[in-house]
């Protein structure tokens, strides 16, 4: 696929994308993805945005965003990324920010990297962030 034609990708469905991701990033993906579905327990929302699962409640949350697809920003792996990271306690310096000062996020090249009680415990701080974003 030439270089144009990546740029131009769009998914339609989770389907296509776990169609298109080379096998290590399709099952990264799906892991991470389950992991944050069961830690969200009903709240909030899944779309495909940026081409990557994206989940939302009252603003953004969080997205799983595998290198192989157009502007990742990642070499390799799938970067688990976190909407509003820069304002999460993230007390064991867990999390990586690079350039951006606001998603803050970590890249995982395999399933045994993931730390499962510290990401969803951001999971749960990011959630109770988002509901104080229109809690009146």
């Amino acid at each position: 696929m030439t270089r144009m034609a990546k740029e131009q990708l769009k998914f339609r469905s989770l389907v296509e994308l776990f169609e298109f991701l080379p096998r290590d990033e399709a099952m990264l993906t799906d892991i991470l993805r389950q992991i944050t579905i069961e830690t969200l327990n009903g709240y909030g929302k899944e779309k495909l945005s940026y081409n990557v699962p994206f989940f939302y409640g009252n603003k953004s949350i969080c997205l799983i965003f595998p290198a192989s697809v157009p502007r990742s920003g990642v070499k390799s792996g799938v970067l688990f990324g976190f909407w509003y990271g820069n304002r999460l306690k993230d007390e064991n310096g867990y999390l990586a920010h690079g350039t951006n000062k606001q998603i803050f996020y970590m890249v995982y090249q395999s399933a045994s990297e993931i730390d499962i009680p510290a990401l969803t415990g951001l999971i749960g701080e990011a959630v109770e962030l988002d509901k104080s974003f229109y809690a009146h």
